[in-house]
């Protein structure tokens, strides 16, 4: 009686260390896997970054043979701040597994909601200076992901090659961009060193663009544009006025000179989000915590020259080498 009483206890004991197991919850013992999506607006660039990012983690599981579905969650908050505040608290209180941040200020909007759900980010130019991660190698926070930070340098010298005349080279950027204003610093500084004479101007809205571009007719040379949301939402525009003018223009990513440049020297925002899916798949299936991993940055650089653009400005696509 006694030897199957101890025999019952320990089964008993047995059973409930199993159940305790069966009833973990972790995201790598899900059969399907929940990721939010906010983007700040939506343009060439942030899209391809979004595209990427589903195709890497898909990639990523099907390499591993993994038949974990990823059901997501996509919001666009069309560049409207108060949009912005409403989703990233809608996305933080449902139940994600993964949050994915695509542009600064979705980034920044999803980290004021959370501290615990683990959260990528991809098309941040820097997340330090963003207050995403206390340091590029080692986060910290509950935030890691890509920066699309692009050599400024070589693209100003790249648009330096493309203009004529004495006039200065122009810079049109939105001020209220962290990631812009950046962009702009690293840029005076190179033309500092490298004995370049700037134009620099700013717009804040869509309604500006048009009329800060108009200012800067027979004034400059060539016109950079950052990687800046609110420039790479009015390339359309932008490239009309510019080949109007006869004006090579260098974009800070691919798919503005897409929309409109002449060319760029960049990263590919595909590219990118593939990187930061592949971040995602070790969050997700490998346990790993986003404070652990390290900011990584575009391993590609591309030459892209919009040969229709090239053309209409009276250049060759051929005159066009990489910087």
């Amino acid at each position: 009686m006694k030897k199957g009483l101890l025999t019952g206890i320990a089964l008993l004991g047995l059973g409930l260390t199993l159940a305790g197991c069966s009833s973990k919850s972790d995201a790598s013992s899900k059969d399907t896997l929940n990721v939010g999506i906010l983007q700040v607006v939506q343009h060439g660039s942030l899209d391809e970054a979004r595209q990427g990012f589903k195709a890497g983690l898909k990639q990523e599981l099907k390499d591993h043979h993994k038949s974990t579905k990823v059901t997501y969650h996509y919001l666009n908050a069309q560049g409207d701040q108060a949009n912005l505040n409403t989703m990233s608290q809608q996305l933080s209180q449902q139940k994600n597994d993964l949050l994915l941040g695509i542009a600064t200020p979705a980034a920044q909007a999803l980290a004021k909601k959370t501290k615990t759900t683990p959260t990528l980010v991809t098309a941040v130019t820097d997340l330090k200076a963003a207050g995403l991660v206390k340091t590029n190698d080692k986060p910290q926070t509950n935030v890691s992901g890509t920066s699309d930070l692009t050599p400024v340098g070589l693209q100003l010298k790249l648009l330096a090659s493309l203009s004529k005349g004495n006039k200065p080279l122009g810079i049109m950027y939105n001020s209220s961009e962290e990631n812009s204003v950046l962009q702009v610093k690293l840029a005076k500084a190179y033309a500092k060193k490298h004995d370049l004479k700037l134009k620099v101007v700013s717009a804040t809205s869509t309604n500006d663009v048009a009329s800060v571009l108009a200012g800067l007719q027979g004034k400059i040379s060539g016109l950079y544009l950052p990687t800046d949301n609110l420039m790479a939402s009015a390339m359309k525009t932008i490239g009309q006025k510019a080949k109007a003018a006869k004006l090579p223009v260098v974009t800070g990513s691919i798919e503005m000179a897409e929309d409109g440049g002449t060319a760029t020297y960049g990263i590919n925002y595909y590219d990118l989000g593939k990187q930061t899916g592949k971040m995602a798949y070790n969050v997700l299936e490998n346990g790993k915590k986003p404070q652990n991993m390290a900011v990584e940055t575009s391993k590609h650089l591309h030459l892209y020259i919009n040969k229709a653009n090239t053309k209409a400005i009276g250049m060759q696509p051929k005159q066009i080498k990489q910087p």
